[in-house]
């Protein structure tokens, strides 16, 4: 074989430019997203100037060390603070400009919400807290779809149980289908595992990311715990109140090696 007979180089692999496939649809989108705490010398910017998209149908996991900024963004982008400037769009609707009315008719007809706490009503019982947002609005409880959430968190021999009478992870389980019952655009997880045991935190998390996977649900969670975030499709990383980096596909493993190269 003569030089010019021999096989070319095989070209080093190269990652596709970001522009090369359309971007996911997003469910949430925030633009220069700036929130300030206090004023002048003593004035903290919890948020300095962040954009960010959440994909529609994706488990995102937001993580960063304490006082990152991780919950101001998922409290400004479900509406629970104001931002001081910028924009936030959830489900095609701009949130920023609307009235304190309009933002509590937005969170209980169109985003879910699971807390750290659980916060159920401790007089009623598990299917009377699953459905206590769609009484509250007054809406028709879709029998269907209330039978597919209680199946899928699997309380169905539990639903006539008062909260002091289930475990924590099944008092979080309830919450968890509280916050899908009435079929939100969008759910908000605030450190959904923080006072759960190691099995009760995995029930939830396998239950949230099945919500996604078959459901068609779109859940933000915020969380400290790498193995928590190792759920979610991609994970986004805050510090000092800015977005940092992200991973897609993570495991606790690649989670904790950018939390360690995040210092």
């Amino acid at each position: 074989m003569t030089a010019d007979d021999s096989p070319m180089p095989t070209p080093p692999e190269r990652p596709m430019p970001r522009h090369a496939a359309p971007a996911p649809p997003a469910i949430a989108t925030a633009r220069t997203l700036v929130k300030t705490y206090g004023a002048g010398e003593t004035a903290v910017r919890a948020l300095d100037g962040i954009d960010v998209d959440l994909v529609r149908g994706e488990l995102t996991a937001i993580m960063g060390p304490s006082g990152s900024g991780k919950s101001t963004l998922m409290h400004c982008l479900a509406g629970l603070d104001r931002a001081t400037s910028g924009s936030v769009v959830v489900d095609g609707a701009e949130i920023t400009r609307m009235s304190e009315r309009q933002l509590t008719r937005l969170r209980r007809t169109r985003l879910g919400f699971v807390f750290q706490s659980y916060n159920l009503v401790p007089t009623l019982t598990a299917v009377e807290n699953i459905t206590l947002p769609l009484d509250i609005a007054r809406r028709r409880v879709d029998q269907a779809h209330l039978d597919s959430v209680i199946a899928a968190v699997g309380l169905a021999d539990r639903l006539h149980h008062r909260p002091s009478e289930l475990s924590g992870g099944q008092q979080q389980r309830v919450a968890c289908a509280r916050a899908l019952v009435s079929r939100p655009a969008i759910v908000f997880a605030d450190e959904p595992t923080g006072n759960l045991d190691s099995r009760s935190a995995r029930e939830v998390l396998t239950f949230l990311r099945a919500s996604v996977d078959d459901l068609g649900q779109s859940v933000v969670m915020v969380t400290h715990d790498p193995n928590a975030a190792s759920f979610a499709h991609r994970v986004l990383f805050l510090a000092d109140g800015h977005l940092v980096g992200e991973l897609t596909r993570p495991t606790a493993g690649t989670i904790l090696d950018a939390l360690r190269e995040l210092g």
